[in-house]
Formats: C-alpha cells, sequence, structure tokens
C-alpha cells in the first residue's frame, strides 16, 4: 500500500508497510496512477503526451529498484513480528487524578470542570501509594515507568503530589525502576516554590493555554467569570525559561470559534514558548465550539499555513516544535507501538481519588469503564484484554487506512463517544489526523531538500 499526496511543492511517496517516505518528482508521481496495475506500454501510453518514452521508461525501472528493496509496495509483515506476536501487556503508565477538582472551568472541558461528573474530590496520600504499588507490581520487567499527575488542577493538591513523588522515589529503588513523574497544569495556582519542585522533580510539564487572550479567555476562565490569560501567561513562561525551554509544552486547544488556530500557535510562538501543542476539540455536534465536517477545508488550510511558517522560521532562526508535527523517519515508534499506539487500558491506565482504575482519563466518570481498583489490587481481566486487542490489525477501517502506523488506531475514548464502540475510530479526528500526517511528513522534507 501507499499513499501520494503533493504539498509545499513537494510530491511526496509513502510506502505504508516499510515507512519509507521519497520525494519524487512530477513524473514519478504521476506514473503511480498506474503502476503497478498497467502494463509499462500502457502506462507510456497513458502519459505519453506529457512525457518521453525515454524518461517514462527511465522512472519505473526506478520504482522496480525500489520495489525489489523492499521501499515501495511493500508488505506487511508487523502481525508477524515476534514482538507483536510475543507481546504481554504490562502497566507501564499512570494517570493519577489527584483532583477531582479545578479553579477554573473551560467551556470545552470533558471533565465536567475538574469533578468528572461526580463529587469534588482530592486524592489522598493512601491512595496514591496504592496507585504507585499498582504500577510496581504490575510493570512486569519493564524498567521505565511513567506517572502523570492530572485534573482538575493537581496543584490544588500539590502536598499529596510531592508525597507520592517521595514515596515513588523510595519503592523504585526497592524494585529496580525508573519512575518519570509529569504534571499538567493550568498555571494559575504556579509560585516560585511549588516550580523549584516541580523542576527538581518532574521530567516534562503539560502547561495549559488555547493561544490569543481573547480566544483563550473566551473558553477558559476563572469561576467568578474573569479571564485566565493575564495571570498564566508570565508564569508559563517563567516555568519554561526556568526548564532552559526543554521538557515541557504548552497545550491548547482550539474550537469551531477559532478554526484560524495557526494563529494561536504562532501567537504561542511569539510570546517565546519552544514546544508547543494546539489541538482540536472533540466535542458532541450540538455543541457551538464542536468542530464539524463542514470545518475541515479551513481546519486543513491553517495546518498547511502553520507548516508554511514552520519552514519559514526555522530558516530565519526563530524555530519551536509542534507537537503534531513531530515525527521521527530515522529511529520512529517500536513494532507495538505502531500497531497499538498509547496502550490505553492495558498499558497506561488512570486512578481516580477514590482509587478506581479506568483505561484512561478520558473514560474516567463512565463507571461502565471502571477496570478495577488499586485498593484491593483487583482488574477487571476481560476488559483488560479486550483493550489489547484494540490494535490496528482488529479495526476494521484501520487495516485500509494508509496512517495507520503513524496514528496507531487513534483514540479509543473518541471512537467510543461518537460510535459506541472503540474499534470504530472517530472519522473528523481521522481526517484532522491525516493531515497532520501530511503536513509533518511535508516539512521534513522541505527542511532535508533545502536545508
Amino acid at each position: 500500500m501507499i499513499h501520494k499526496f503533493n504539498q509545499g511543492g513537494k510530491y511526496i511517496v509513502i510506502d505504508v508497510n516499510s515507512g519509507s517516505v521519497h520525494v519524487v518528482d512530477q513524473l514519478v508521481y504521476r506514473i503511480l496512477d498506474y503502476y503497478p496495475k498497467l502494463r509499462v506500454e500502457e502506462t507510456i501510453k497513458a502519459l505519453s503526451k506529457d512525457f518521453k518514452e525515454k524518461d517514462i521508461h527511465e522512472a519505473i525501472e526506478e520504482l522496480k529498484f525500489l520495489e525489489k528493496e523492499g521501499l515501495l509496495n511493500s508488505k506487511d509483515n508487523y502481525f508477524q513480528h515476534d514482538s507483536f506476536k510475543n507481546r504481554r501487556p504490562v502497566v507501564k503508565a499512570l494517570c493519577l487524578h489527584v483532583s477531582h477538582d479545578c479553579n477554573i472551568r473551560c467551556r470545552y472541558c470533558f471533565a465536567s470542570q475538574g469533578d468528572f461528573k461526580g463529587n469534588r474530590l482530592l486524592m489522598d496520600i493512601d491512595v496514591g501509594r496504592r496507585s504507585i504499588d499498582f504500577l510496581l507490581n504490575n510493570s512486569g520487567n519493564r524498567r521505565n515507568l511513567e506517572v502523570d499527575f492530572f485534573g482538575g488542577e493537581p496543584l490544588m493538591n500539590f502536598e499529596v503530589v510531592k508525597a507520592i513523588v517521595e514515596y515513588g522515589r523510595e519503592k523504585e529503588k526497592e524494585y529496580g525502576k525508573n519512575i518519570r513523574f509529569t504534571t499538567t497544569t493550568n498555571g494559575v495556582l504556579l509560585n516560585d516554590e511549588n516550580m523549584d519542585f516541580i523542576n527538581k522533580n518532574m521530567d516534562n510539564v503539560v502547561l495549559s493555554i488555547d493561544g490569543r487572550e481573547e480566544i483563550n479567555d473566551y473558553m477558559r476562565y476563572t469561576v467568578n467569570g474573569k479571564g485566565t490569560y493575564e495571570t498564566i501567561v508570565p508564569k508559563l513562561l517563567k516555568m519554561a525559561e526556568a526548564r532552559g525551554h526543554q521538557n515541557y509544552y504548552v497545550r491548547g486547544t482550539f474550537t469551531r470559534h477559532n478554526l484560524d488556530f495557526s494563529e494561536d500557535v504562532l501567537h504561542l510562538a511569539d510570546l517565546g514558548f519552544k514546544n508547543i501543542s494546539v489541538e482540536p476539540v472533540v466535542a458532541e455536534p450540538h455543541h457551538d465550539y464542536a468542530i464539524r465536517e463542514e470545518d475541515l477545508p479551513k481546519v486543513f488550510k491553517h495546518y498547511e499555513a502553520l507548516a508554511d511558517e514552520y519552514v519559514k522560521r526555522h530558516y530565519d532562526n526563530k524555530g519551536f516544535s509542534f507537537f503534531h508535527f513531530m515525527i521521527d523517519l530515522h529511529q520512529g515508534p517500536c513494532v507495538i507501538k505502531r500497531i497499538s499506539g498509547c496502550g490505553a487500558g492495558s498499558e497506561y491506565i488512570a486512578v481516580t481519588p477514590e482509587g478506581d482504575i479506568y483505561p484512561c482519563h478520558q473514560f474516567v466518570g463512565n463507571t461502565d469503564f471502571i477496570i478495577g481498583s488499586v485498593l484491593d489490587n483487583t482488574l477487571n481481566k476481560e476488559m483488560y484484554d479486550s483493550f489489547s486487542e484494540a490494535h490496528v490489525y482488529n479495526k476494521e477501517k484501520c487495516n485500509s487506512c494508509w496512517a495507520k502506523f503513524y496514528c496507531s488506531g487513534g483514540c479509543h475514548a473518541n471512537a467510543y463517544n461518537f460510535n459506541k464502540d472503540i474499534m470504530e475510530p472517530y472519522d473528523i479526528g481521522c481526517q484532522m489526523e491525516k493531515k497532520r500526517i501530511e503536513c509533518a511528513l511535508a516539512i521534513q522534507a522541505r527542511l532535508s531538500e533545502e536545508g
């Protein structure tokens, strides 16, 4: 299977199964409309008005060479790969909901403004410690583990966060493991004391802001209705600078109210942030901010505009990284990652303040998806196994999709929320993801050839 597209003046061909990406000329690009379905003579006839017969012959020979080398029209061997056939999923990452409460209100919040459709609760240290124990006891031979402090707003329960980190550092030595801690914060409660702790103890930090002041404050405001932009920008910048602009990113959400989201990304870059992620809202169609099918052409236009500016700023020494444009063509994800994605419900789980285990943070609040409890060390094996099997080979739509080894089947929660089936991907999300991948590859092509 191949996929080809033209963007930024580059003709790009992806060999889906090998992961090879080829920048080709217009002749080869056109030949691939016919090759290898048609015979050489038929291809020459189809293209003879625009290209010389000799050139067409030479181009076809080049394509045959790529096929021989396994770089074009290659077979899918991942399913038979030992690391996939012999995989034994183990828990390697926890999303700890240390706070089911929040000090701001976001219109689009999937967590129901922080309470996840339940009571406003804070995790106590006992549940936090039991969560760390659960991770360590269910991580098998996996040495490197991850714990993400999430909410609501985690800084509303910061003393417990600190105690969990301290406990984790003690226990990881006992088990011969290494825990990487991350926290997500809206920034309102950041101060010198907690910034110092975070910078010394957190391997990564996610800082929430949506972009331009009017965009951010329309969607993200305090309990009394005041916008958050003026409060958080100085604090987020101070945090980013204190971390040397490494191991963090500012994370925003764009909605139907700012389909020109590329302007928000560039605004954040202009403020001085170097690592940026602005992602599309996922919401039911009845919400006025939900992205709809008819919005996609404008969304795609702004992804392309952002890609152009991304390249321009790179050459102007004003570069920044955009999360969805970061694709490693040299090493890439491992086979399991390509096929299974984030591992929600098997390798990655979320724990609530009550100690309930869910497949991921986006399922929290839907009690049909309680998968166990850290309090009694239980795990629903049937549900756990169903998520373990939610990989691209078991998703009908993914099997014929060129992007399957980049997106790995998409988000299970989005699939369920829109289609009531974790095996049926959310279509609008798929279309945007494919556009982001094309932009990312076009950027790589331009930087490698123009550099």
